[in-house]
């Protein structure tokens, strides 16, 4: 979501200091310790989609279609070639978007595919967009809010994957706030809703296991 005045200069801080801490985007390796079920949203209740999400749809009606419909509702494999797309885009539009947050709060919020500034859902929409019309199914490629540590809410990026090597389903976190590409279980968010894999339109609460937390309680 647009950045709110409460904690303005912590976030455009954090958003600058990741945007220029490394010139390059990488995968976050996860240990092979962690399973199928840490590495995966678990979709709960249907919720109302943000309203800016509404309009989003109405102005870029075509990124708010199916595509790549399949039957078989399968995850798309992780190869190394869709890796580095993954980081390529990531990488470049984190960097083609100069972080501007939005000061008039919900009001005013709007979202952008591809604007000279922005926050952190024209960052997310703009690489979903990117990745659609590099042949990604949408039911891979799922806008998330989320609740960062200072309390803001955020958008961003999961795209749901098969890892061949390790023969299980994850989901990657794209982000403005991090260079690197992260499993769900690794990042420190609260998650609040996400778009569903079946159509971008509908939107469901989520809850996602935090390996940190869960290694606290079995310790």
């Amino acid at each position: 979501m647009r950045q709110t005045a409460k904690g303005l200069a912590i976030s455009l801080a954090i958003a600058i200091g990741c945007l220029n801490s490394t010139a390059k985007a990488s995968f976050f390796s996860y240990p092979r310790g962690l399973t199928y079920q840490l590495n995966q949203i678990s979709f709960m209740t249907p919720t109302l989609a943000p309203m800016a999400h509404v309009v989003f749809c109405l102005r870029y009606q075509e990124d708010c279609k199916v595509h790549g419909n399949d039957f078989r509702r399968r995850n798309i494999a992780l190869t190394g070639e869709r890796l580095n797309e993954l980081n390529r885009i990531n990488r470049q539009v984190n960097r083609d978007i100069a972080p501007e947050p939005n000061l008039g709060g919900l009001a005013t919020e709007e979202w952008l595919v591809s604007p000279r500034a922005g926050d952190c859902n024209d960052y997310a929409v703009t690489k979903r967009h990117q990745l659609l019309a590099g042949g990604w199914p949408s039911r891979s490629l799922l806008l998330s809010e989320v609740v960062v540590p200072s309390g803001e809410h955020h958008l961003v990026l999961v795209v749901r994957i098969r890892d061949i090597e390790r023969m299980q389903d994850v989901d990657l976190v794209l982000d403005n706030l991090n260079a690197n590409i992260r499993p769900v279980s690794l990042t420190p968010y609260r998650w609040v809703r996400v778009e569903s894999p079946s159509n971008p339109k509908y939107w469901s609460t989520v809850n996602v296991p935090s390996r940190w937390r869960t290694a606290t309680l079995t310790d």
